[in-house]
């Protein structure tokens, strides 16, 4: 079993903008409190996600590479909008980070993720990284989908 460990913050900053980005679609099969079932294309690869819950900074995970045009077909069973993004990986004092920019109905949310070995990990955070959200479930992906960035009240 894979787990994952992470921590989630908003972005303050552009010097990110500089490193290279990938486009991502991807939509949710189940969104249940147990479990979520995603399904994304990442550039040209296809990945079905499966993510239990959520426990401190960890959770289970488990994907597995599918077929571009299996992905394209099962983006088209997702509940609700599909979350689309351009998502830059920058390397930081030994870490990778994910930012990703949403579009669409989340267009103005800017998010950056790091990946942990441990939860006790100490992390040297960059410049451009602002406010933790990593307990917000409002910033989860699976959440976005159901209610996208734009219908927030500060954001309308």
């Amino acid at each position: 079993m894979s787990v994952e460990i992470e921590r989630k913050f908003l972005v303050t900053g552009s010097e990110w903008r500089s490193a290279q980005s990938t486009y991502y679609c991807q939509g949710y099969l189940n969104t249940d409190r147990q479990r979520t079932v995603r399904i994304r294309i990442a550039g040209d690869r296809g990945v079905l996600t499966i993510k239990g819950i959520t426990s401190g900074l960890s959770r289970p995970e488990f994907e597995y590479d599918v077929p571009v045009a299996d992905a394209t077909e099962m983006l088209k069973l997702c509940d609700g909008p599909l979350i689309e993004k351009n998502r830059y990986v920058v390397e930081h004092a030994g870490h990778v980070w994910e930012v990703d920019e949403f579009l669409g109905d989340n267009t103005g949310l800017v998010v950056a993720e790091v990946e942990l070995s441990s939860e006790n990990e100490t992390v040297e955070m960059p410049a451009w990284v602002g406010e933790e959200v990593t307990h917000d479930l409002r910033y989860f992906n699976s959440k976005l989908s159901a209610n996208p960035y734009k219908n927030w009240p500060e954001n309308a």
